[in-house]
């Protein structure tokens, strides 16, 4: 009898999935599945055959995603938990810019967590304001002390979600805080300031009635090519002026009569948003024009 399910895990050959009725099933693929090459990715829902007394059972089917990770290798994610630190290391904001508009072209709802928040209050208060009107949910929080991670909690309650970001911001530390003792944490090497990578295969861990995504490739998150004159549509500080720039479509960087550069002088754009989109804008123009290379 035909069961669905998710996907946990997948180990050679081996897959590990959490059925509707709660229980975890221990699965092989069908051959049909390979002849389609279509490879079963952490996050997979599924329908399966549960196997017979101590047999494996038969992964059937993929149901269709409604969205697929390169790098790392996932599906079906409903929400990123992009994390910065407020302390050490220092934050690598591109690398979070670049990642709010990766996730965003996925339909991936995304929040900011800015960890270490007791150890440097005004850094977190100047990320804050900066990422305020990013279109992301932003959280201080402290995996040390607990500030914020109800709040964080409450927000991704009933989700699948990942937790994102360089080395060492603390993202098992993150993980660990909420729903308890999950993860390996490692420890800050004080000669480069980045973290030890500790996890090492993904799967996914059911908690807080929905499940968080263990993996090590989120800090090398991959993003994609696009139009560059798409990119700054996903820029919510950008919407209330775009429309009454000169040209349509505008990039913001060189077209006169430009709102969004107005907007920039006079305040209301946050000047390091605005430089690190440039950098992005002049990258997805190069990949663009070497996109049949």
């Amino acid at each position: 009898m035909s069961m669905f399910g998710r996907l946990l895990q997948g180990i050679g050959g081996f897959y590990y999935a959490l059925g509707d009725d709660g229980r975890q099933y221990t699965l092989r693929a069908q051959n049909k599945i390979r002849r389609v090459h279509l490879k079963p990715l952490v996050g997979d829902l599924i329908e399966f055959e549960p196997g017979t007394g101590e047999e494996d059972g038969w992964l059937k089917s993929i149901l269709p995603r409604k969205n697929e990770l390169v790098r790392p290798p996932v599906s079906n994610i409903d929400a990123l938990v992009i994390t910065v630190s407020c302390h050490v290391p220092a934050a690598d904001l591109l690398l979070v810019d670049r990642m709010l508009v990766s996730a965003k072209r996925k339909g991936i709802y995304t929040l900011l967590a800015l960890n270490k928040c007791d150890l440097a209050n005004e850094n977190a208060l100047r990320l804050k304001a900066e990422y305020a009107y990013c279109g992301a949910q932003v959280f201080p929080v402290s995996a040390l002390t607990g500030e914020g991670l109800d709040s964080l909690k409450t927000a991704l309650r009933g989700k699948i979600h990942a937790f994102a970001g360089q080395s060492g911001v603390g993202k098992s530390s993150l993980i660990n805080a909420l729903y308890g003792t999950l993860l390996e944490v490692g420890d800050i090497s004080r000669r480069i300031d980045r973290g030890k990578h500790t996890t090492r295969a993904c799967r996914l861990l059911p908690v807080n009635e929905g499940a968080v995504l263990d993996t090590p490739g989120f800090s090398l998150f991959e993003s994609e090519s696009c139009e560059p004159e798409a990119l700054a549509g996903f820029y919510k500080e950008f919407q209330p002026y775009a429309d009454k720039c000169f040209f349509q479509p505008c990039c913001h960087d060189s077209e006169p009569h430009c709102a969004v550069k107005q907007a920039l002088i006079e305040g209301s754009i946050p000047r390091g948003r605005y430089d690190r989109y440039i950098e992005l804008l002049n990258e997805q123009r190069e990949r663009w024009m070497k996109r049949y290379d």
